[in-house]
C-alpha cells in the first residue's frame, strides 16, 4: 500500500515538475517611455504579458541592470498598485523583482515605473560660461526582461531638439524633442543593445550630497523642523574663471547655472528661517499657495558646474496636524524628506527625531526599506535623563520618496509637570537662598543692641 502511494506521489511531482516547465510567458507588447528632459531618467513601461500554455500568471520577475536605479513602482491597468518584492539573490548581477498579480489570468497588463539617478552625464565634462551644457545618456535599446518580447517600441522624450547624436536602430523617427525607436519584433531574453543619445540639456543638474533632517517633538503644541543641506551643481564644470558682468548682461533662462530653486514647505509652517555659515540670506520669496508654501531659494552666488553651497532651512509645525493620541499612547506622522527642488536627488539623507523626555516603547515603520542606526540620548534645556533619539538613513533619494513614516511610543502625561516643577523649584530655591543670605550678618564688628 506504502508503495502504491509512494508511486502515485513520485508520478504527481513530475507532472508538476513538467507543468512548470512547459510554462512559458511572454511580452506580446512592451510601449516604453523614456523621459530624459531633466537630470533624472524616468521610466514608464507598460507590459502585455501573455502565458502561452494557457495557464494562469500569478507572478512576474522583472529585471534591472541599472545600478543607480533609486525608486520603482508597478500598477495594473486600473492603476492600483501591485505587490512588489526585491529578491535577495540577484540573477547575472542584476537586481531582479517579483510582481505578484492580486488576480491570477493568462494575460496581464501592467505599467512599470522607475527613476533613475546619474545615468546622464554631461559631455564635455567642462563648458565656459557662455557655452550650453550637452549630455549623454547610455541605456538600452531593447526591453530587458528574462522572457521573448514580441514587439516593442520607445518613446524617448528630451529636453530640446539640438540632438547631436543617437543610436539610429532602424525603423526609427525624430520630431522636435522625441526620438521614437520601434517598433522592433522577437526580441530573444536578456536581449541587450546599447542606446546613446547626445543631446543638449539646460535643466539644473543639482544633487544634495547630504541631507540631516532633525524632526524635534514637543507635548507643548510644537513641532521643530531643521534641514542642513550640502548642494553641489553636477553639470558640467565651469572652464575659466567666472564674469558676473557677463553672467547679469546676458540674463538667459535657459542658462545651465542655477540661480534660485522653489522648495515646498507645509502650508502650517511658521518661523522659517534660511542661513548659511555668514549667517541670514534674504534673497528669498515665500508665497502661499493653497496646500503648500513655496519657498523661492536664491543662493549669495549663481551656481555653475561643480560648484557648491551649504545652508540650513528650519521652520516650526503644529503638533496636532502630525501627532495622535489616544491615553498614554502617542503615534507621528510625517514626510520623511520634502520637497527641496524640482526633479532632486538626494545622495545621503540622515533623519533624526528627537522625542520628548520620557517617551517609552519606541516602535517605527517606513514605506520603503531604510538603514537603521542605534538610537541615542540627547539632553537640551531642563532635561535630567535625555529625550531618545531615532536615526536613520537612507541613499540615493528622489522626489518619489515623498512619503509619510510612522513613529508610534507611550508618554506618561505627568512627565509633562516635570519642567514647570523643575523650573517652580530653582525659583524657589533662589528666593530662598535670597532670604537666608539677607538674614546673615557678614559684619567684621560687633553691635551692642539695647533691650
Amino acid at each position: 500500500m506504502f508503495k502504491i502511494l509512494y508511486i502515485y506521489f513520485l508520478i504527481l511531482q513530475c507532472f508538476l515538475c513538467a507543468s512548470k516547465t512547459n510554462a512559458e510567458i511572454i511580452n506580446t507588447n512592451v510601449e516604453r517611455l523614456l523621459d530624459l528632459s531633466s537630470q533624472l531618467v524616468k521610466t514608464t513601461i507598460k507590459i502585455t504579458a501573455e502565458e502561452t500554455t494557457g495557464k494562469t500568471i500569478t507572478e512576474y520577475v522583472f529585471l534591472v541592470a541599472d545600478p543607480n536605479l533609486a525608486f520603482i513602482s508597478l500598477k495594473d491597468d486600473t492603476e492600483k498598485n501591485i505587490l512588489l518584492r526585491k529578491n535577495k539573490e540577484d540573477l547575472n548581477g542584476d537586481q531582479t523583482f517579483t510582481f505578484t498579480f492580486k488576480k491570477a489570468s493568462p494575460t496581464q497588463t501592467f505599467v512599470i515605473e522607475t527613476v533613475s539617478s546619474k545615468n546622464i552625464r554631461p559631455h564635455p565634462v567642462e563648458i565656459e560660461q557662455n557655452d550650453k551644457q550637452l549630455v549623454k545618456y547610455n541605456g538600452s535599446l531593447y526591453f530587458y526582461s528574462k522572457y521573448k518580447t514580441r514587439t516593442q517600441k520607445t518613446n524617448v522624450k528630451l529636453s530640446s531638439s539640438n540632438i547631436l547624436f543617437h543610436t539610429q536602430q532602424k525603423p526609427f523617427s525624430v520630431g522636435a524633442n522625441r526620438i521614437i525607436l520601434g517598433p522592433y519584433e522577437d526580441i530573444e531574453a536578456l536581449s541587450q543593445q546599447e542606446l546613446v543619445v547626445h543631446y543638449e540639456n539646460q535643466t539644473p543638474f543639482l544633487t544634495v550630497n547630504t541631507l540631516e533632517r532633525t524632526i524635534e517633538l514637543s507635548h507643548w503644541g510644537n513641532i521643530a523642523v531643521k534641514e542642513e543641506i550640502q548642494l553641489t551643481h553636477a553639470g558640467a564644470k565651469l572652464k575659466g574663471s567666472f564674469s558676473r558682468y557677463d553672467f547679469q548682461k546676458e540674463g538667459r533662462s535657459d542658462h545651465s547655472a542655477v540661480k534660485s530653486y522653489k522648495t515646498y514647505l507645509p502650508a502650517s509652517a511658521s518661523g522659517v528661517y534660511y542661513r548659511d555659515t555668514n549667517g541670514n540670506i534674504s534673497t528669498s520669496n515665500m508665497n502661499l499657495v493653497r496646500d503648500f508654501i513655496e519657498l523661492e531659494l536664491r543662493p549669495r552666488f549663481p551656481l555653475f558646474g561643480g560648484w557648491k553651497t551649504k545652508y540650513t532651512l528650519g521652520y516650526n509645525v503644529p503638533s496636532y496636524e502630525y501627532m495622535y493620541n489616544d491615553g498614554n499612547k502617542y503615534q507621528l506622522k510625517m514626510h520623511l524628506i520634502d520637497h527641496i527642488y524640482d526633479n532632486m536627488v538626494i545622495d545621503e539623507a540622515v533623519i533624526k527625531i528627537i522625542l520628548p523626555e520620557g517617551s517609552t516603547q519606541i516602535k517605527f515603520s517606513t514605506p520603503y526599506q531604510i538603514s537603521r542606526r542605534p538610537n541615542e540620548l540627547v539632553h537640551t534645556y531642563l532635561d535630567t535623563i535625555g529625550r531618545p533619539v531615532v536615526t536613520f538613513s537612507k541613499s540615493n533619494l528622489v522626489e518619489s520618496h515623498i512619503a509619510d513614516f510612522t513613529l508610534n511610543y507611550s508618554f506618561e502625561k505627568v512627565s509633562l509637570l516635570q519642567e514647570p516643577l523643575l523650573v517652580s523649584a530653582f525659583i524657589y530655591v533662589i528666593f530662598l537662598f535670597t532670604i537666608v543670605f539677607l538674614r546673615l550678618d557678614f559684619s567684621i564688628t560687633s553691635h551692642s543692641h539695647k533691650e
